[in-house]
């Protein structure tokens, strides 16, 4: 992990490189907590209706959150199993004012189900949090939802210390802004009636 005071964009390719080669953290998916939170996708009720190049480009929480640069961006190609993000998060969540943390995370998975969209990624080392999660739009009984799915823990000995006052909130916070920011983008490539 890394803390800047500024951000650090005309650098993401190159910390991108470096986090390439950081090992995954290990853990063990029963000894972590899992977290599911979703949202309906109003006026739309296939998958096969959505535009989802936003999602699968890794636009999901708001530009004021979090700036991720992933690897398939970087390569100019679509995202697969093995790929890096960059994360660069800002705390708190003001990018002019804020510390900008900068850590990893690799893609586990790529679903590509007839009812299910998405992907999963695990946290590299050095990352505040320890785990895996899960990114998900999923068709059900004509009705579309978007789906977070974590299993987690502290990733480090600060976390582990600030995580009922800090850490658990402000993750909790982020993954409701990044339901209502997929949510407001799918939504605005509907026809309006």
């Amino acid at each position: 992990m890394k803390i800047a005071l500024f951000n650090q964009k005309n650098r993401f390719k190159k910390y991108l490189e470096e986090l390439k080669q950081v090992p995954v953290i290990a853990y063990e998916r029963s000894a972590l907590i899992e977290k599911i939170s979703s949202i309906k996708i109003s006026g739309v009720s296939h998958l096969n209706q959505l535009n989802l190049a936003f999602f699968f480009d890794y636009r999901i929480f708001p530009e004021n959150i979090l700036s991720g640069y992933p690897q398939w961006r970087d390569e100019q190609r679509s995202i697969q199993a093995g790929d890096t993000i960059l994360q660069q998060v800002y705390l708190p969540p003001i990018p002019k004012f804020s510390q900008k943390a900068l850590f990893g995370v690799r893609i586990k998975e790529v679903i590509r189900e007839e009812n299910r969209l998405g992907f999963s990624y695990e946290t590299l080392k050095g990352h505040v949090e320890c785990g895996i999660s899960y990114f998900i739009m999923e068709e059900t009984a004509g009705k579309i939802f978007f789906r977070i799915q974590t299993f987690s823990k502290p990733g480090n000995l600060l976390t582990r210390m600030l995580g009922p006052v800090f850490s658990i909130p402000y993750q909790t916070y982020c993954t409701k802004k990044a339901l209502k920011h997929v949510k407001k983008s799918i939504e605005l490539q509907l026809p309006h009636t």
